[in-house]
Protein backbone atom coordinates (compact mmCIF):
# COMPACT_ATOMS: atom_id res chain seq x y z
CA UNK A 1 0.00 0.00 0.00
CA UNK A 2 1.36 3.32 -1.57
CA UNK A 3 1.28 6.76 0.79
CA UNK A 4 -1.88 7.63 -1.16
CA UNK A 5 -3.68 4.51 -0.60
CA UNK A 6 -2.98 4.37 3.14
CA UNK A 7 -4.16 8.26 3.50
CA UNK A 8 -7.22 7.53 1.94
CA UNK A 9 -7.70 4.35 4.05
CA UNK A 10 -7.27 6.21 7.11
CA UNK A 11 -9.78 8.74 6.72
CA UNK A 12 -12.55 5.99 5.71
CA UNK A 13 -13.47 4.78 9.31
CA UNK A 14 -17.01 5.24 10.32
CA UNK A 15 -18.93 5.45 13.19
CA UNK A 16 -20.68 2.65 12.18
CA UNK A 17 -17.52 0.60 12.02
CA UNK A 18 -16.60 0.68 15.62
CA UNK A 19 -19.74 -1.70 16.46
CA UNK A 20 -18.94 -3.73 13.91
CA UNK A 21 -15.53 -3.99 15.51
CA UNK A 22 -16.72 -4.22 19.04
CA UNK A 23 -19.18 -7.12 17.92
CA UNK A 24 -15.74 -9.06 16.39
CA UNK A 25 -14.03 -8.36 19.99
CA UNK A 26 -17.00 -9.62 21.71
CA UNK A 27 -17.83 -12.91 19.88
CA UNK A 28 -14.41 -13.73 18.41
CA UNK A 29 -15.89 -13.90 14.68
CA UNK A 30 -18.07 -11.77 12.32
CA UNK A 31 -21.52 -12.47 10.81
CA UNK A 32 -22.70 -9.60 8.68
CA UNK A 33 -26.51 -11.08 9.75
CA UNK A 34 -26.42 -11.23 13.26
CA UNK A 35 -24.60 -7.50 13.21
CA UNK A 36 -26.81 -6.40 11.35
CA UNK A 37 -30.16 -7.42 13.21
CA UNK A 38 -28.26 -6.29 16.37
CA UNK A 39 -27.30 -2.33 15.38
CA UNK A 40 -30.38 -2.13 13.16
CA UNK A 41 -28.36 -1.82 10.51
CA UNK A 42 -28.97 -2.49 6.69
CA UNK A 43 -27.34 -5.97 5.37
CA UNK A 44 -24.85 -4.20 3.10
CA UNK A 45 -23.94 -1.05 5.04
CA UNK A 46 -22.98 -4.04 7.68
CA UNK A 47 -20.87 -5.94 4.31
CA UNK A 48 -19.44 -2.75 3.35
CA UNK A 49 -17.99 -1.72 7.45
CA UNK A 50 -16.23 -5.30 6.99
CA UNK A 51 -14.96 -4.36 4.31
CA UNK A 52 -13.79 -1.25 5.37
CA UNK A 53 -12.12 -2.63 8.73
CA UNK A 54 -10.27 -5.32 6.33
CA UNK A 55 -8.76 -2.11 4.59
CA UNK A 56 -7.63 -1.00 7.39
CA UNK A 57 -6.36 -4.13 9.48
CA UNK A 58 -8.68 -3.76 12.42
CA UNK A 59 -10.22 -6.85 11.14
CA UNK A 60 -7.82 -9.69 9.75
CA UNK A 61 -8.29 -12.99 8.05
CA UNK A 62 -7.34 -16.38 9.68
CA UNK A 63 -4.40 -17.81 7.14
CA UNK A 64 -5.91 -20.38 5.60
CA UNK A 65 -9.82 -19.77 6.72
CA UNK A 66 -10.56 -16.97 4.65
CA UNK A 67 -14.26 -16.97 5.33
CA UNK A 68 -12.68 -16.34 9.25
CA UNK A 69 -11.93 -13.40 10.50
CA UNK A 70 -10.82 -11.92 14.22
CA UNK A 71 -9.82 -8.32 15.42
CA UNK A 72 -6.38 -6.68 16.70
CA UNK A 73 -5.60 -3.93 18.56
CA UNK A 74 -5.77 -0.61 16.93
CA UNK A 75 -1.81 0.08 17.29
CA UNK A 76 -1.38 -3.36 15.61
CA UNK A 77 -3.43 -2.27 13.07
CA UNK A 78 -1.56 0.70 12.47
CA UNK A 79 1.89 -0.49 12.54
CA UNK A 80 1.13 -2.81 9.47
CA UNK A 81 -0.98 0.20 7.78
CA UNK A 82 1.77 2.38 7.97
CA UNK A 83 4.73 0.46 7.83
CA UNK A 84 5.00 0.69 4.08
CA UNK A 85 4.13 4.64 4.11
CA UNK A 86 7.20 4.63 6.51
CA UNK A 87 9.20 2.98 4.24
CA UNK A 88 8.39 5.51 1.11
CA UNK A 89 8.98 8.71 3.69
CA UNK A 90 12.56 6.84 4.46
CA UNK A 91 13.12 6.41 0.33
CA UNK A 92 12.26 9.46 -0.09
CA UNK A 93 14.41 10.99 2.99
CA UNK A 94 17.50 9.15 1.56
CA UNK A 95 17.02 10.64 -1.39
CA UNK A 96 17.07 13.88 -0.75
CA UNK A 97 19.84 13.71 1.57
CA UNK A 98 21.33 12.37 -1.75
CA UNK A 99 20.65 15.14 -3.45
CA UNK A 100 21.78 17.25 -0.93
CA UNK A 101 25.37 15.84 -0.44
CA UNK A 102 25.56 15.67 -4.11
CA UNK A 103 24.90 19.83 -4.73
CA UNK A 104 27.09 20.75 -1.62
CA UNK A 105 30.30 19.49 -3.62
CA UNK A 106 30.03 22.49 -5.56
CA UNK A 107 29.54 24.72 -2.34
CA UNK A 108 33.29 25.49 -1.78
CA UNK A 109 33.91 26.61 -4.84
CA UNK A 110 30.89 29.30 -4.56
CA UNK A 111 31.68 30.51 -1.18
CA UNK A 112 35.65 30.83 -2.33
CA UNK A 113 35.03 32.75 -5.59
CA UNK A 114 38.16 35.45 -5.58
CA UNK A 115 37.46 36.04 -9.59
CA UNK A 116 36.01 39.36 -10.33
CA UNK A 117 32.79 37.04 -11.87
CA UNK A 118 31.98 35.67 -8.16
CA UNK A 119 32.71 38.95 -6.52
CA UNK A 120 29.57 40.29 -7.18
CA UNK A 121 26.09 38.70 -7.54
CA UNK A 122 23.08 40.12 -8.21
CA UNK A 123 19.53 38.78 -6.83
CA UNK A 124 16.60 39.76 -9.39
CA UNK A 125 13.75 39.33 -6.84
CA UNK A 126 13.00 39.52 -3.37
CA UNK A 127 12.47 35.44 -2.94
CA UNK A 128 16.25 35.39 -4.09
CA UNK A 129 17.34 38.21 -1.39
CA UNK A 130 15.20 36.89 1.47
CA UNK A 131 17.27 32.98 0.93
CA UNK A 132 20.67 34.88 0.80
CA UNK A 133 19.98 36.91 3.82
CA UNK A 134 18.68 34.07 5.65
CA UNK A 135 21.82 31.93 4.30
CA UNK A 136 24.30 35.10 5.44
CA UNK A 137 22.48 35.07 9.09
CA UNK A 138 22.79 31.65 9.97
CA UNK A 139 26.32 31.65 8.73
CA UNK A 140 27.18 34.84 10.43
CA UNK A 141 29.55 34.46 13.81
CA UNK A 142 30.50 37.84 14.79
CA UNK A 143 29.08 40.94 13.64
CA UNK A 144 26.05 42.63 11.79
CA UNK A 145 26.08 46.46 10.65
CA UNK A 146 23.29 47.86 8.86
CA UNK A 147 22.08 50.93 7.50
CA UNK A 148 18.17 51.04 7.06
CA UNK A 149 16.84 54.35 5.77
CA UNK A 150 12.84 55.48 6.38
CA UNK A 151 11.67 54.19 9.54
CA UNK A 152 8.55 56.51 9.63
CA UNK A 153 6.56 54.50 8.60
CA UNK A 154 7.52 51.07 10.44
CA UNK A 155 4.56 48.34 10.97
CA UNK A 156 3.88 46.71 14.42
CA UNK A 157 3.76 43.43 12.35
CA UNK A 158 6.84 44.04 10.45
CA UNK A 159 8.84 45.12 14.05
CA UNK A 160 8.36 41.69 15.78
CA UNK A 161 8.86 39.48 13.19
CA UNK A 162 12.23 41.50 12.92
CA UNK A 163 12.60 41.08 16.94
CA UNK A 164 11.99 37.34 16.82
CA UNK A 165 14.79 37.00 14.03
CA UNK A 166 17.44 39.12 15.58
CA UNK A 167 16.75 37.66 19.12
CA UNK A 168 17.88 34.44 17.62
CA UNK A 169 21.31 36.22 16.61
CA UNK A 170 21.63 38.25 19.33
CA UNK A 171 21.55 35.27 21.68
CA UNK A 172 24.32 33.15 19.80
CA UNK A 173 26.98 36.38 20.67
CA UNK A 174 26.77 37.83 17.38
CA UNK A 175 27.05 41.75 17.51
CA UNK A 176 24.42 44.55 16.20
CA UNK A 177 24.52 47.68 14.98
CA UNK A 178 21.98 49.75 12.72
CA UNK A 179 21.30 53.06 11.52
CA UNK A 180 18.14 54.53 11.43
CA UNK A 181 17.09 57.91 10.04
CA UNK A 182 15.64 60.28 12.74
CA UNK A 183 12.33 59.87 11.71
CA UNK A 184 11.89 56.53 12.86
CA UNK A 185 12.49 57.93 16.85
CA UNK A 186 8.51 58.83 15.94
CA UNK A 187 7.50 55.82 14.71
CA UNK A 188 6.03 53.74 17.56
CA UNK A 189 6.88 50.36 15.84
CA UNK A 190 10.37 51.56 15.95
CA UNK A 191 10.61 52.46 19.46
CA UNK A 192 8.86 49.29 20.90
CA UNK A 193 11.56 47.41 18.37
CA UNK A 194 14.89 48.97 19.43
CA UNK A 195 13.60 49.06 23.61
CA UNK A 196 12.87 45.13 23.01
CA UNK A 197 16.23 44.39 20.97
CA UNK A 198 18.38 46.39 23.22
CA UNK A 199 17.90 45.00 26.10
CA UNK A 200 19.09 41.86 23.89
CA UNK A 201 22.55 43.65 23.00
CA UNK A 202 21.61 45.14 20.30
CA UNK A 203 22.87 49.06 18.98
CA UNK A 204 20.87 51.30 17.41
CA UNK A 205 21.61 55.03 16.38
CA UNK A 206 19.76 57.36 14.59
CA UNK A 207 20.89 60.28 11.64
CA UNK A 208 19.36 62.76 10.03
CA UNK A 209 20.86 61.54 6.51
CA UNK A 210 21.94 58.22 5.29
CA UNK A 211 24.11 57.07 2.83
CA UNK A 212 21.60 54.24 1.72
CA UNK A 213 20.57 50.68 2.74
CA UNK A 214 23.51 48.23 3.25
CA UNK A 215 23.71 44.90 5.17
CA UNK A 216 27.23 43.27 5.70
CA UNK A 217 28.21 40.24 7.48
CA UNK A 218 31.19 39.44 9.77
CA UNK A 219 32.96 42.08 6.92
CA UNK A 220 33.07 39.59 4.57
CA UNK A 221 29.57 39.97 2.21
CA UNK A 222 27.70 43.23 1.82
CA UNK A 223 24.37 43.60 0.38
CA UNK A 224 23.10 46.57 -1.43
CA UNK A 225 20.12 47.79 -3.24
CA UNK A 226 20.10 46.72 -6.90
CA UNK A 227 19.93 50.74 -8.85
CA UNK A 228 16.63 49.84 -10.43
CA UNK A 229 14.87 50.62 -7.33
CA UNK A 230 13.17 47.00 -7.67
CA UNK A 231 13.42 44.28 -4.64
CA UNK A 232 16.68 43.11 -5.63
CA UNK A 233 19.89 43.16 -4.34
CA UNK A 234 23.43 42.79 -5.25
CA UNK A 235 25.65 40.72 -2.98
CA UNK A 236 29.53 41.58 -2.95
CA UNK A 237 31.92 39.78 -1.42
CA UNK A 238 35.32 41.46 -2.65
CA UNK A 239 36.97 42.41 0.12
CA UNK A 240 38.36 45.79 -0.77
CA UNK A 241 34.50 46.98 -1.77
CA UNK A 242 33.08 45.38 1.24
CA UNK A 243 35.39 47.14 3.45
CA UNK A 244 35.29 50.26 1.90
CA UNK A 245 31.38 50.09 2.55
CA UNK A 246 32.18 48.83 6.21
CA UNK A 247 34.21 52.64 6.13
CA UNK A 248 31.21 54.57 5.17
CA UNK A 249 28.69 52.78 7.71
CA UNK A 250 31.38 53.71 10.31
CA UNK A 251 32.06 57.35 9.66
CA UNK A 252 27.93 57.58 9.94
CA UNK A 253 28.14 55.22 13.04
CA UNK A 254 30.31 57.78 14.99
CA UNK A 255 28.60 61.00 14.31
CA UNK A 256 24.78 59.17 14.93
CA UNK A 257 22.75 59.95 17.89
CA UNK A 258 22.34 56.85 20.08
CA UNK A 259 18.49 55.66 19.68
CA UNK A 260 17.40 55.56 23.64
CA UNK A 261 13.61 56.36 24.84
CA UNK A 262 12.56 59.54 22.05
CA UNK A 263 11.56 62.70 24.69
CA UNK A 264 12.67 65.71 26.21
CA UNK A 265 15.67 67.43 25.01
CA UNK A 266 16.98 64.95 22.78
CA UNK A 267 13.53 64.94 20.80
CA UNK A 268 13.99 68.64 20.24
CA UNK A 269 17.75 67.86 18.98
CA UNK A 270 16.57 65.18 16.30
CA UNK A 271 13.50 68.03 15.21
CA UNK A 272 16.26 70.88 15.08
CA UNK A 273 18.51 68.20 12.91
CA UNK A 274 15.69 67.48 10.61
CA UNK A 275 14.82 70.99 9.96
CA UNK A 276 18.25 72.41 9.35
CA UNK A 277 19.13 69.55 6.81
CA UNK A 278 15.52 69.93 4.98
CA UNK A 279 16.50 73.69 5.29
CA UNK A 280 20.25 72.97 3.42
CA UNK A 281 18.53 70.79 1.04
CA UNK A 282 16.00 72.89 -0.27
CA UNK A 283 18.90 75.90 -0.63
CA UNK A 284 20.97 73.01 -3.00
CA UNK A 285 17.26 72.64 -5.29
CA UNK A 286 16.26 69.29 -4.54
CA UNK A 287 13.01 68.47 -5.27
CA UNK A 288 10.21 67.33 -2.98
CA UNK A 289 10.76 63.83 -3.52
CA UNK A 290 14.75 63.45 -3.44
CA UNK A 291 14.40 65.52 0.14
CA UNK A 292 11.88 63.03 1.41
CA UNK A 293 14.17 60.16 0.40
CA UNK A 294 17.45 61.57 1.66
CA UNK A 295 15.23 61.75 5.53
CA UNK A 296 13.71 58.42 5.75
CA UNK A 297 10.31 60.05 5.63
CA UNK A 298 6.72 60.15 3.28
CA UNK A 299 6.46 62.80 0.62
CA UNK A 300 3.40 63.93 2.70
CA UNK A 301 5.08 64.41 6.00
CA UNK A 302 8.03 66.06 3.97
CA UNK A 303 5.98 68.99 2.02
CA UNK A 304 4.56 69.93 5.34
CA UNK A 305 7.97 70.57 6.73
CA UNK A 306 9.38 72.48 3.69
CA UNK A 307 6.06 74.25 3.64
CA UNK A 308 6.19 75.45 7.42
CA UNK A 309 9.82 75.95 7.04
CA UNK A 310 9.00 78.58 3.53
CA UNK A 311 6.68 80.09 5.95
CA UNK A 312 8.92 80.60 8.96
CA UNK A 313 11.41 82.27 5.96
CA UNK A 314 8.84 84.21 4.58
CA UNK A 315 10.11 82.86 1.38
CA UNK A 316 8.13 82.19 -2.29
CA UNK A 317 10.38 80.24 -3.10
CA UNK A 318 13.26 77.47 -2.96
CA UNK A 319 16.04 80.06 -4.30
CA UNK A 320 14.40 83.01 -2.05
CA UNK A 321 14.44 80.23 0.81
CA UNK A 322 18.27 79.61 0.80
CA UNK A 323 19.03 83.26 -0.16
CA UNK A 324 17.12 84.43 3.08
CA UNK A 325 19.01 80.94 5.08
CA UNK A 326 22.28 82.05 4.53
CA UNK A 327 21.76 85.49 5.44
CA UNK A 328 20.09 84.09 9.26
CA UNK A 329 22.64 81.47 9.16
CA UNK A 330 20.94 78.95 8.81
CA UNK A 331 23.00 76.73 6.43
CA UNK A 332 26.38 74.32 7.07
CA UNK A 333 26.99 72.78 4.28
CA UNK A 334 28.44 69.19 5.00
CA UNK A 335 32.14 69.31 5.24
CA UNK A 336 34.80 66.88 4.29
CA UNK A 337 33.66 64.60 6.87
CA UNK A 338 30.23 64.51 4.97
CA UNK A 339 28.16 61.27 3.89
CA UNK A 340 30.31 59.65 0.76
CA UNK A 341 27.56 58.06 -0.74
CA UNK A 342 24.56 60.15 -1.67
CA UNK A 343 21.14 58.05 -0.37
Amino acid sequence: MGLDDALVAAGELQNSDIAVYAWVLEHGTVSVDAVAARTGARHEDTAAAVERLLRLRLLQRHPGEPTSVFAVAPETAAAQLAAPVEAEILQQQQKLSGIRKELLRAAPAYESRSSASGAVEVLENLHLVREALAHASERCREEIIASQPGGGARVSEAMEEALVRDRAILERGVRMRTLYHHTARFNGPSQAYVAAASVLGGEYRTAHELFGRLIVFDRETAFIPVQDGSWGAVVIREPSTVNYLCEIFEQTWDRATPFTAAVGQQLETVAREIHETIVRLLAAGLKDEAIARRLGMSLRTARRHIADIMGELGAESRFQAGVRAAAQGLLDPVGPDGPLVPS
